[in-house]
């Protein structure tokens, strides 16, 4: 029996997400309590970077469960997914025994015979040793409770999300030399999207549905205190301020939280004492991915609006 555990209540959730420092919202709390009790997988969509996948990687290590994780992207079909047969191996194995098939195959008269025998030991050269297990079915065969994160789902075609429906209703799959394999236990599941294309109302109907947003000021000030702890409480203010101000502006890609916590960890490597016109114009790359979104954001600074309305002293 391997150890790995099943919260009690909402509110045990969100304290073991808390020591894993994930801060989660009550509705994210519940919803990760009601798929275990129910079974259910959950679908995760909102902007990139605010915690989808992180939330994955949280409940796994909270429940002591392994996390294994498949990345959706365009053109990912069923074979990179479930499995695929190890050919170099079998290849190999073909030459290791080819005396004893030639002894095995001596015993036949016809072409017809040969062909009957040789399909005798097909289950030596088709079982499990020359299967290579993808990350679904990784899933179903493993032998301790895991949870399976399927990532940006939306990346990937329809076609695939139609194959995935089939897996997540009954959580085993058909292997044409083995059979059929199911699940030794059924994986927790979370689908993450970006929204970069609208998912299939199927889709929808099979998992709990969980919109991430961009946290609160108050809720991104304590993730960016509990993952830098050292930042004076002063700058980590500024830097949520000054991030939460440049999600309003017109930006080809928000900042993400993941990249609020990033720049805390750089104001602190550079021991900034306070969030200055010089400091954020230096460092607002770590915050900003895109020249036009930098611009933007300095001419927010100091052309039209005044550097005190982004928080700048």
């Amino acid at each position: 029996m391997y150890p790995f555990r099943m919260f009690n209540s909402i509110d045990e959730v969100a304290q073991a997400l808390l020591a894993q420092q994930y801060l989660a919202s009550d509705e994210i709390a519940t919803v990760v309590f009601l798929a275990e009790r129910m079974g259910k997988p959950i679908l995760a969509e909102g902007p990139a970077g605010v915690g989808k996948t992180e939330l994955a990687k949280a409940w796994a290590a909270a429940s002591g469960r392994e996390l294994i994780r498949l990345q959706c992207y365009e053109g990912l079909d069923e074979s990179k997914a479930l499995y695929e047969w190890e050919y170099s191996k079998q290849m190999l194995y073909t030459q290791l025994l080819r005396d004893k098939l030639n002894q095995t195959m001596a015993a036949a008269s016809t072409l017809s015979e040969a062909a009957d025998l040789l399909a005798k030991e097909e289950n030596v050269f088709f079982s499990k040793r020359f299967l290579l297990p993808r990350p679904l079915l990784r899933a179903i065969l493993s032998e301790k409770p895991v949870v399976l994160l399927i990532d940006e789902i939306d990346r990937a075609d329809a076609e695939f999300e139609a194959f995935l429906l089939e897996v997540l209703s009954d959580f085993q799959v058909s292997v044409p030399e083995l059979g059929t394999l199911k699940a030794v236990h059924q994986p927790m599941v979370v689908l993450t999207s970006n929204n970069t294309r609208e998912l299939s109302e199927a889709l929808k109907r099979r998992a709990l549905y969980l919109f991430v947003d961009y946290p609160s000021f108050e809720s991104e000030l304590r993730i960016v205190q509990m993952r830098v702890p050292q930042l004076a409480p002063s700058v980590a203010r500024q830097c949520v301020e000054i991030v939460q101000k440049l999600r309003g502006l017109d930006l080809k890609k928000s900042p993400s939280v993941a990249e609020t916590v990033d720049w805390a960890k750089a104001l602190l490597a550079i021991n900034a004492r306070h969030l200055d016109e010089k400091t954020l114009n230096d460092t607002l790359s770590v915050i900003l991915k895109h020249e036009s979104d930098i611009q933007r954001a300095r001419r927010a600074l100091s052309g039209g609006r005044r550097s005190t309305d982004l928080g700048v002293r």
